[in-house]
């Protein structure tokens, strides 16, 4: 109540201050505007909207490598994750990865889960389909970012960073699930040779 008061007195006296400068809130509130891509005779291109001045840089976005930002340079997709990659980025792309991408595409990422299963018109793809593996990481990123098909876009969610880490610790879950038992180390050929029948 008191705050209530405090503010119809505030604006009563914003009122008087107006009045009293001469300054005509009425007419102030009703002045003529142009509605969004409507013509105005106030410009010599008769249009309303004005284009930003050249050179000009949205205050959100972005600035710097654009193979970074993007994914997509001058030469094209990013054939490699363009931000170092250590044990730290791993290990939040694979916690970005199980809470934002395994509900569709499954914890391995071979397009098994119970949202999959419930998508009748068209299925999350495996990840670890050699379509998918042979895509450059750039283009990985450009759909995580902008989001393809039935999946959205994750710019909102995820920044570019982790936007990354997602790209890289989708390329060692690959790797994880289609490396030949001749590349692994000679210990882990002898422990997966135990494991096999």
């Amino acid at each position: 109540m008191i705050a209530a008061r405090a503010h119809a007195a505030a604006l009563s006296g914003a009122l008087a201050l107006g009045a009293a400068a001469g300054c005509d809130l009425e007419r102030m509130r009703h002045q003529e505007r142009a509605a969004t891509f409507a013509p105005s005779p106030h410009f010599d291109d008769g249009m309303a909207m004005r284009a930003p001045p050249a050179g000009t840089v949205p205050h959100d976005r972005p600035v710097g490598d654009p193979l970074v930002l993007g994914g997509l340079g001058e030469a094209g997709f990013a054939e490699r994750v363009p931000i170092p990659v250590d044990r730290a980025l791993l290990a939040r792309g694979r916690a970005d990865f199980e809470i934002v991408c395994a509900a569709c595409h499954g914890l391995r990422g071979d397009g098994v889960s119970q949202v999959a299963e419930n998508m009748e018109l068209v299925r999350p793809p495996s990840l670890l389909a050699e379509r998918v593996r042979a895509l450059p990481p750039g283009r990985i990123f450009r759909v995580i970012t902008l989001g393809w098909g039935l999946m959205p876009a994750f710019a909102i969610d995820l920044p570019i960073e982790r936007r990354w880490g997602v790209v890289a610790y989708l390329r060692a879950l690959q790797r994880s699930q289609a490396v030949a038992l001749a590349e692994l180390p000679p210990a882990w050929q002898a422990r997966a040779r135990r494991a096999l029948p």
